[in-house]
């Protein structure tokens, strides 16, 4: 499908204003961040619940809920006051993957980046480049596995550097940087919007594909330049709106 550019634009900025709105909250995994006021809160609530943000949405966000409750619904106090037997009330949980050891090494690594590295977004805002945060994502996944840990962690947390497209680490950036007005994105950090990346998964994909806002077959870091680069050039200042569009377009109504 080719669409000249100024009606690809209006097109997708109807579906952003269709679908970024209070009502996409409930059901999404954005949902567990917006429990809570406090800005760490929100930081380690939002991080926990997009690192499990893979497979049946409902579920996801299920899951993150619990994540909270297991912690007294109190992340951020849970993380840097815990003591090691703490931990145990984690024993059971499970989504896909991520098990109870991987959502126990979270746990201490967020403390060890609270305390050592200036938090979450002390890293992002250390390790941004003039026109992107992914040698951030690099750096944060380099901070998380400092400390001991099992080897299956490590793929919990996602590495630019191994080609990963960071789906889900950039789908957390969009919540804590892009401030939308709309009451869904967050708006937190003191970061640069521009600089995000879309989260590119099969969906996004394929839908970024049908607009000729990708020409790359495969999710890789080359197809998340290519969308990145092509969602910049409709609005340099804040591109990743845009998601909101693709991913509308691309569960709810099949496009």
């Amino acid at each position: 499908m080719v669409i000249p550019k100024d009606e690809l634009k209006e097109f997708l900025e109807s579906k952003v204003i269709q679908y970024n709105t209070v009502a996409f909250i409930e059901p999404d995994p954005v949902s567990v961040p917006h429990r809570y006021s406090l800005k760490e809160d929100i930081e380690i609530a939002g991080f926990l619940s997009a690192t499990i943000a893979w497979g049946n949405r409902t579920m996801i966000t299920k899951n993150g809920h619990r994540m909270m409750d297991l912690m007294g619904s109190s992340p951020y106090d849970f993380v840097m006051n815990h003591q090691e037997y703490h931990l145990e009330r984690l024993e059971g949980f499970v989504h896909r993957t991520f098990n109870s050891d991987d959502f126990k090494h979270f746990i201490t690594a967020l403390k060890h980046i609270y305390i050592n590295h200036e938090g979450l977004e002390g890293i992002f805002q250390k390790y941004q480049t003039e026109d992107s945060l992914q040698p951030a994502i690099f750096e944060l996944h380099q901070a998380f596995f400092e400390i001991p840990h099992e080897n299956r962690s490590r793929k919990h947390v996602a590495n630019p550097s191994k080609g990963s497209v960071s789906k889900r680490l950039n789908m957390y950036l969009r919540w804590m940087i892009r401030q939308d007005n709309s009451g869904v994105d967050f708006g937190i950090w003191n970061i640069n919007p521009s600089k995000l990346s879309c989260p590119l998964d099969v969906h996004s994909g394929n839908v970024a594909r049908k607009l000729g806002l990708i020409n790359r077959k495969q999710n890789d870091v080359k197809a998340l330049t290519e969308l990145d680069n092509n969602l910049r050039a409709l609005d340099v200042n804040d591109p990743v709106k845009y998601d909101f569009a693709l991913f509308g377009l691309g569960i709810f109504e099949g496009f």
